[in-house]
């Protein structure tokens, strides 16, 4: 039997990984029919069936399962290989694939990216922007963002900036015309701008004052899953918007927008870049993880 190429390998990870020809093309630079007869060429040279086809999807058999784990764990350890000689370049090189919810995505580009172009000018970080939750690990990503809460036990988090907090907030002509709530039980008797998370859940306003927590289902004209159109929603006096300070602090200082209920909000959420703690942490990664501590602020 003739070996199949590192290139085929590759290949089918992708295919096998994403369930999809479309998307493992785009990963790869190449075309699904590129990918599809290359899969067909490798099933024939193995003599094992190892994709299930139909017209809308592309999942492992039984034996694609079995290579697809044997496969990413020797190329996790072919890629330590090789980033362990990078060193020797005497500059950090590579990428750094992250997933981030667009929420500290923004952290990044404005915290982040700035010192890492200046250190690492020769690191390119790719983020990838999106809500769900995700395996950064069979995604591919070798580092995700998220609130500490929902970052998996399993993984080594590195605290990203100073936590977020959050704030309500309203145009002055909204108050003007509805009044301003008191208690966030008031809340029902405004328009609330909705915040649905990419899974389409509705988010329950989160509230907490001495001790006493309380969730409120928001209800309103206008639901929204972004933060930046939340505010210009609030801004043209739509409604209540529930949003992270940094979306609205802008507006605030102008005086566009006023806080309300702030004796109410609910206590700041730390955000952390996580990765495996299982294997080795390549030297681009390293150098991304060593700028994100150093723009932490130091406390007092």
């Amino acid at each position: 039997m003739m070996r199949p190429s590192l290139n085929d390998l590759i290949a089918f990870v992708a295919v096998a990984t994403h369930r999809s020809f479309r998307r493992a093309a785009e990963e790869l630079g190449t075309a699904p029919s590129t990918l599809s007869h290359a899969m067909r060429a490798l099933e024939e040279r193995l003599g094992v069936h190892l994709l299930h086809r139909t017209t809308r999807s592309v999942s492992p058999t039984e034996a694609g399962v079995e290579l697809l784990g044997r496969l990413q764990t020797t190329l996790a350890s072919l890629d330590d290989a090789l980033n362990a000689v990078t060193a020797f370049r005497g500059r950090v090189a590579g990428t750094v694939r992250i997933n981030a919810p667009r929420l500290a995505a923004v952290l990044l580009v404005r915290d982040i990216l700035p010192r890492m172009a200046t250190r690492f000018p020769d690191v390119t970080v790719d983020v990838v922007v999106e809500g769900r939750l995700v395996d950064i690990v069979s995604g591919g990503f070798d580092a995700g963002v998220r609130l500490t809460g929902t970052i998996p036990k399993d993984m080594v988090a590195v605290p990203l900036g100073e936590p977020i907090g959050f704030v309500c907030v309203a145009s002055p002509a909204y108050l003007a015309r509805a009044g301003e709530p008191e208690t966030p039980d008031d809340l029902q008797h405004h328009r609330c701008i909705g915040h649905r998370f990419p899974g389409g859940r509705l988010y329950r306003w989160e509230f907490e004052r001495a001790g006493q927590e309380l969730t409120v289902d928001a209800m309103g004209p206008l639901v929204l899953d972004d933060e930046e159109l939340m505010v210009e929603a609030a801004l043209r006096g739509l409604g209540i918007a529930y949003v992270a300070t940094w979306a609205a602090e802008e507006c605030i200082a102008d005086g566009r927008l006023l806080p309300i209920l702030s004796s109410w909000m609910h206590k700041p959420e730390q955000a952390a870049v996580y990765y495996p703690g299982h294997r080795a942490v390549p030297p681009a990664l390293r150098a991304f993880l060593d700028v994100v501590r150093d723009a932490r602020p130091v406390a007092p």
